[in-house]
């Protein structure tokens, strides 16, 4: 979405999350700027033409997203000035946007930190050399779009290259930007001042594929799984092997069942990675399978070592299964789900609580407070769950199960 922003005309997307939470804000942000957005729920497309977007000074930037920083590439190649709002989302450990600040100064920006938004200025981007110091596919996506619109040539050393930023090549290729990628972490850009329209279908969410299919093997529930982009998943699946879950697959769909797991689960030991491991976002899942796993599973994050205070929340529905210091977490298969109250905490780790709520049954008896987190991040979810046969409702944000 904020990429077509650089657009000249008419950018179309399709396989298109449209009732995701974060779609919606950002839509909301670019039609206070003038923007013109339609999202189609029944097809799943979305059609964005920011050829009238001003800049304006909003009466409100409370918009509880973590990706703003995106929108300022479009900002300022149609105005000259960009005033976005100030990053949110997931509260899991230091997510600052220094190194977003480091992209638009390095390239002739000026920044300002304003009170409620943050002010980013140039009559035109230039060329620069960007040697990120840490891994960053927000860092990535940023210095992308930002010199698909620079002056002059652009590269990126210690470029994460992830599946869903190889996406985000593929439409800036589209829309008439010189892109090369050499290996896994370079990055060359040659700035355009024109940028085509184009229709572009999204890449299938693979960490949703994962939360399904773990759902699946941990509830029993008959489950076809569709549109699932396996060359993107590799190693997440293999793990699912050797875990014990023997699910059906054809060309981009997954059918797990009771009979995908003839011996149980089986304990496990995996660590948190870049591409193509399995990434911080599943850890919360490789959890729940550790949680019903035939005996001790560990599971290590040090790329996120604080994504864990949801462990606290998710402790609640089970007896003593799951013990956690930074970085590192132990489960003790097989635990037993149990209804409880618990409080949302980071988009991920949310949909993990809601997972135990859902296992533990006795209907009414569970509450999970601010599911927004979790809507944030998977479409159309709640009919979704309605679909394999769950009854809940949601009242003043807290679902109730």
């Amino acid at each position: 979405m904020a990429a077509s922003l650089i657009s000249d005309d008419t950018c179309t997307f399709y396989n298109f999350p449209t009732k995701l939470v974060d779609a919606n804000h950002k839509k909301r942000f670019i039609e206070n700027i003038e923007g013109k957005i339609e999202f189609d729920d029944e097809n799943e497309t979305a059609t964005i033409n920011s050829s009238d977007i001003k800049d304006k000074l909003l009466e409100d930037y409370n918009y509880p997203i973590r990706t703003t920083y995106l929108l300022v590439p479009g900002l300022i190649k149609k105005t000259g000035v960009a005033k976005i709002p100030y990053p949110g989302g997931c509260k899991i450990g230091n997510r600052g946007y220094d190194l977003h600040v480091m992209v638009w100064k390095s390239m002739g920006a000026t920044v300002s930190e304003k009170e409620n938004y943050i002010e980013v200025k140039a009559k035109n981007l230039k060329g620069a050399e960007i040697n990120f110091p840490i891994t960053t596919i927000g860092g990535t996506e940023t210095a992308l779009i930002c010199g698909s619109i620079a002056k002059g040539t652009t590269t990126i050393k210690n470029a994460y290259i992830s599946p869903e930023v190889f996406d985000l090549i593929i439409f800036l290729r589209a829309i008439g930007v010189d892109i090369e990628v050499v290996g896994n972490s370079f990055i060359r850009i040659k700035g355009y001042k024109y940028h085509r329209g184009t229709s572009h279908k999204v890449l299938p969410d693979r960490i949703e594929a994962i939360t399904w299919m773990i759902f699946a093997a941990l509830s029993g529930t008959p489950m076809l799984i569709e549109d699932v982009p396996f060359r993107e998943m590799k190693i997440p699946l293999m793990h699912l092997n050797e875990a014990g879950i023997d699910y059906f697959a054809n060309q981009n769909s997954v059918m797990i069942s009771d009979e995908s797991i003839p011996n149980g689960i089986q304990p496990f030991e995996l660590a948190t990675g870049t591409h193509p491991g399995i990434i911080s976002d599943m850890q919360p899942f490789y959890v729940m399978l550790g949680l019903k796993a035939n005996g001790v599973s560990r599971i290590f994050d040090y790329r996120y070592p604080e994504r864990v205070t949801y462990l606290e929340e998710l402790s609640r529905f089970i007896n003593g299964n799951l013990e956690w210091e930074k970085g590192a977490i132990k489960t003790n298969g097989v635990a037993d789900f149990m209804p409880s109250e618990a409080n949302s905490t980071d988009l991920r780790g949310s949909m993990a609580v809601l997972m135990a709520a859902l296992l533990a049954g006795n209907e009414g008896k569970s509450k999970i407070n601010n599911i927004y987190m979790a809507l944030r991040g998977y479409n159309k979810l709640e009919e979704k769950l309605k679909k394999l046969g769950y009854s809940f409702h949601i009242v003043d944000n807290t679902i109730i199960i």
